[in-house]
């Protein structure tokens, strides 16, 4: 039986929101603005709500949700945003999960439909088209500046946006919030087997873009891979096509050697965050030696993880996905803090 994602099942707050506006013509959004001590969910982390209470999205991992969505409810029907404090202490972050008390502070904001729907597209372009954006919002009002990653911006806005850093400005007497939206991770599967479903459905579920690359038509199918994009032109050409840019993952899964190969070529001429290759230590070798005779020094082979995943001691194509998909999150982290 093949395994079958369901790419529907991932959602993100900015995404609710957008639906519940344009069902509800109105909701409410709350992003962590601040943090001291222990919080699960970091600065610019945010949490929708609807008119009717459902909410997507975590702004502190549980602890205090249910006071965030009863504020929002007043947020809406003020129609005015609201600053809230929490102060996490010893025993609410023991039931919390925390190692130890803390402090957030998260800003709720009420969405308009014919207000806010502008706003919310402007972010919902950049993502598409995989730039950057920064939002500033200045907190008393909810005033928002944007600034595209190729717009003219003060330094400041530009070294927090190319840090991925969002945090608290402070000009003049009212705080300004700097929120940084950075494109998400796209995970390229080259390959649709068992273990490029499975991977594909995790990295979905954790909010990274999925597109599969797969020549061979019984395994670029609908039926095995679901919504999920699939372009089934060689690698050569797909991968061109789609621009490799340094918040792309690419992991070859076919076995297929002429398959990978092209892949791993293109991903290697490029400034892709990760490169991951499946196959067995002496797979590898042949590759390295295939490689090496197209041109690649010993510098731009040592980028290629294989065999691919983190040593976790994973069997079955499973647990191989969930070993990948760790490493490319590991990547990713290191990546933005350095």
């Amino acid at each position: 039986m093949n395994y079958v994602p369901d790419p529907g099942r991932a959602r993100d707050a900015l995404t609710s929101a957008r639906r519940w506006l344009e069902e509800f013509g109105q909701a409410a959004l709350a992003t962590v603005v601040s943090t001291w001590g222990s919080s699960p969910v970091p600065v610019g982390g945010q949490m929708a709500i609807g008119p009717d209470g459902q909410f997507e999205g975590s702004v502190s991992g549980g602890c205090v949700e249910a006071d965030v969505i009863t504020e929002a409810a007043d947020v809406l029907a003020r129609d005015m945003p609201k600053l809230l404090e929490f102060g996490v202490g010893e025993e609410l972050a023991w039931k919390a999960g925390l190692p130890c008390g803390g402090a957030i502070s998260i800003y709720v904001e009420p969405l308009q439909r014919e207000r806010d729907s502008a706003f919310l597209e402007r972010v919902f372009s950049a993502r598409r088209a995989r730039t950057s954006l920064a939002v500033l919002t200045t907190l008393a009002t909810g005033e928002r500046r944007l600034f595209g990653a190729s717009e003219p911006m003060p330094t400041e806005i530009a070294q927090c946006l190319n840090s991925n850093e969002s945090r608290l400005l402070s000009p003049g007497d009212d705080p300004v919030f700097l929120h940084a939206l950075t494109p998400p991770v796209r995970v390229v599967i080259v390959g649709a087997t068992h273990v490029g479903q499975v991977l594909a459905d995790l990295a979905n579920r954790i909010g990274y873009d999925v597109v599969v690359v797969d020549p061979r038509a019984a395994f670029a199918s609908a039926d095995r891979l679901g919504d999920f994009q699939n372009l089934t032109d060689w690698p050569e050409i797909s991968l061109k096509s789609m621009g490799l840019d340094p918040r792309t993952a690419v992991v070859t899964l076919t076995h297929a050697a002429a398959i990978d190969d092209e892949a791993l070529t293109e991903a290697l001429r490029s400034h892709c965050l990760y490169i991951g290759a499946l196959g067995s230590i002496r797979t590898h070798a042949k590759r390295l030696q295939r490689l090496a005779a197209a041109g690649f020094n010993d510098a731009d082979l040592a980028r290629i993880s294989a065999p691919v995943g983190l040593p976790i001691g994973a069997k079955g194509p499973a647990e191989i996905a969930v070993s990948i998909l760790a490493e490319i999150v590991k990547v990713a982290r290191e990546t933005r803090q350095g």
